[in-house]
């Protein structure tokens, strides 16, 4: 039995077939297929169904699989703990972030972050809040940017900065400041289903999510998208401040700011007993602070000038 062989049952497992499996082996399937049977005999036991398609992991198999991620796990950990105990910023980070973060904090940071650290690898995944906390737990990823707080069992946040959250839309251009209560009436255009910034837009305006128009059932997923059907079918919708200065300036001209408190978005790197990649998060906090930090105006804020929109 070899590390080989254990990464071999674990990717067959995870995709259900032997030529996707080797694919992410960068091996043959004749040998992803060869050194599996080789492990099942030397284990007498039948850890997949390949009668069935796609193949299925027997139950015995299952059992095997869970404490096959843990070894992965742990001689991953080795490796990366040699250039930690030599202080060393070199191996590999695997980092989830949610869409409405990524767009416009990413190219801002990572950038000076690999060519500071050339022998550092970033593994990163644009997906949702739910399977970043989910593939974390799984030993998939490192790391998370999310909305936060988010509170979960086994999950560490650490807050990077606050984002301010702006009214965008076809507006009074002689108010220079909204309270929340004046734009609870108004037609808000929303996020999809399941995206935190649609929570906290709906939690911090208390509002009571309606359709913009009887015969139109819309729920965009990104920002561009959401701010297309404003300027064209009128409406208000609530955008992040690092968007909103990658803004046109035709467009900024429509943003309208909250009077104080106002609210933002707290925005954490979140994992989950990291050891030996501890320094390789505490890096990627500390270069994400020094960069987006000077950028907000948050950040000349007091605490009771700022209300955090809950998720």
């Amino acid at each position: 039995m070899n590390l080989q062989q254990i990464q071999y049952i674990v990717a067959l497992d995870k995709f259900k077939n032997f030529s996707h499996a080797a694919e992410s082996c960068f091996i043959t399937q004749a040998t992803l297929s060869t050194m599996v049977k080789k492990l099942e005999e030397e284990l007498d036991i039948v850890i997949f169904d390949r009668k069935t398609n796609p193949i299925l992991t027997t139950e015995c198999g299952k059992e095997l699989i869970e404490e096959a991620k843990k070894i992965l796990w742990h001689s991953n950990n080795l490796k990366q703990l040699s250039s930690t105990l030599k202080g060393n910023i070199e191996g590999e980070l695997r980092i989830g972030v949610i869409p409405t973060i990524a767009g416009n904090l990413l190219y801002r940071v990572i950038p000076d972050l690999i060519l500071k650290f050339p022998k550092l690898k970033l593994f990163i995944s644009e997906i949702n809040t739910s399977s970043i906390i989910q593939k974390i737990k799984m030993g998939e990823l490192d790391a998370g940017i999310v909305s936060t707080p988010l509170n979960v069992d086994g999950i560490d946040e650490e807050i990077l900065y606050y984002e301010k959250l702006l009214v965008y839309g076809n507006q009074n251009r002689n108010k220079k400041y909204l309270i929340p209560e004046e734009i609870s009436t108004e037609k808000i255009w929303l996020l999809e289903e399941g995206n935190c910034l649609r929570e906290q837009v709906i939690n911090f305006c208390g509002l009571n999510p309606k359709k913009m128009h009887e015969n139109l059932h819309f729920q965009p997923n990104s920002f561009e998208t959401l701010l297309s059907f404003v300027d064209r079918l009128n409406g208000l919708t609530l955008i992040p401040e690092l968007y909103f200065m990658d803004l046109p300036l035709e467009k900024k001209s429509k943003v309208i700011d909250f009077q104080t408190p106002v609210p933002v978005r707290e925005v954490s790197v979140i994992y989950h007993r990291p050891y030996a990649k501890l320094r390789l998060v505490n890096t990627l906090i500390k270069e994400i602070k020094e960069t987006i930090l000077p950028l907000l105006s948050t950040s000349t804020l007091k605490n009771n000038e700022i209300v955090i929109a809950k998720i």
